[in-house]
């Protein structure tokens, strides 16, 4: 049996007890780009890590509800996930748009209420705002239903392209009422009122959880870290994973984890050790 990594922290080593402890009252609760999938240059071709459904399988059956919580279409990373028709995996949940849509394995079905006018409006002006900041070439627009995502991984100078871009996306998203939510060379443009925080919590009270692990590797997931914190505060321990080797990790992120794992295979490799734990119990 592979050797648990041990939190740095002692609310960590609290949550950790705690699900082990009771692992039929836990939630755990992943991101998918970054945490079960590694990043690449084109998200669409962006795919769970070859040992996530194993490991899942293997976990899910002895905890309380396995979600995954991602901005993308809930949808889509199910596709990309292949976590439809899974043993094991019968009542996952996948918790697309930051919580806005649901994907239930249940019934394999997406719900969702109807989309933000502003998003339509964004993506028709989207084009030309680029177009005319010639300094911006190689920037690229992500379509995701809900909300319009823009890449600058391919332009010249990435880091320099997204903090140009910083200012008139969030003017562009002020004027039809959205937000823009950064992450790793991505500006998203997307409706408030919902963030992995408020999705967390509502999830971890519908199911009932006495302890949660949540696992993420960029800026979007610091609201559910601060969901988690909150619920530690409330008595619900939890543990705090951070998805990235030392050069990959977001700072904000790492210094808030109570765990950093290297990336999605270390990420699995948590789940898979964490099912053996509690499967043996």
């Amino acid at each position: 049996m592979d050797s648990l990594p041990t939190p740095l922290t002692q609310a960590g080593r609290d949550g950790l007890d705690a699900i082990l402890a009771q692992p039929g009252g836990a939630a755990v609760v992943l991101d998918f780009d970054g945490t079960l999938a590694p990043i690449v240059p084109d998200p669409e071709q962006a795919r769970a890590h070859p040992d996530t459904l194993p490991a899942l399988s293997a976990l899910a059956p002895s905890v309380a509800s396995v979600a995954v919580l991602t901005g993308r279409p809930a949808g889509v990373a199910v596709r990309h996930g292949g976590f439809a028709g899974v043993p094991g995996l019968e009542h996952l949940v996948v918790l697309g748009h930051y919580g806005t849509e649901r994907w239930d394995a249940v019934t394999g079905t997406v719900s969702a209420p109807v989309p933000h006018p502003g998003v339509a409006a964004v993506r028709a002006e989207l084009p030309g705002l680029l177009e005319r900041f010639s300094a911006w070439q190689g920037t690229w627009i992500e379509e995701k239903g809900r909300a319009v995502a823009v890449h600058t991984r391919r332009a010249a100078d990435p880091q320099a392209a997204f903090e140009a871009l910083r200012e008139p996306l969030a003017d562009l998203a002020t004027r039809h009422g959205l937000i823009v939510e950064p992450g790793r060379l991505v500006l998203e443009l997307r409706p408030p009122g919902m963030d992995k925080g408020v999705a967390l919590q509502k999830y971890v009270r519908e199911s009932g959880a006495t302890s949660v692990l949540y696992a993420g590797d960029d800026l979007g997931d610091l609201p559910a870290f601060a969901a988690v914190e909150k619920l530690r505060r409330n008595g619900i321990p939890g543990l705090l994973v951070c998805s990235g080797n030392s050069s990959e990790a977001v700072t904000e992120l790492a210094e808030r984890a109570d765990l950093v794992v290297d990336g999605p295979a270390g990420v699995v490799h948590l789940l898979r050790t964490l099912g053996q734990r509690v499967v043996s119990r």
